[in-house]
């Protein structure tokens, strides 16, 4: 018998301010001319919680 491991990600959209707010923030990021390899994914880590979980089940 050993032991499995996994991990789990769970990805959702946070609360309307928060959307709001990242949003507005990867909006102004990109019409200030900053790199979009930049903006996009600091305004998607601000608008979505993302979460990983480590589990361990034994078999």
């Amino acid at each position: 018998m050993v032991p499995r491991t996994g991990v789990t990600v769970d990805i959702r959209p946070r609360d309307l301010p928060m959307v709001l707010i990242g949003s507005a923030g990867g909006a102004l990021a990109l019409w200030a001319h900053a790199p979009a390899k930049v903006a996009v994914p600091v305004a998607l880590l601000i608008v979505l919680d993302i979460r990983a979980h480590r589990w361990r089940r034994r078999t």
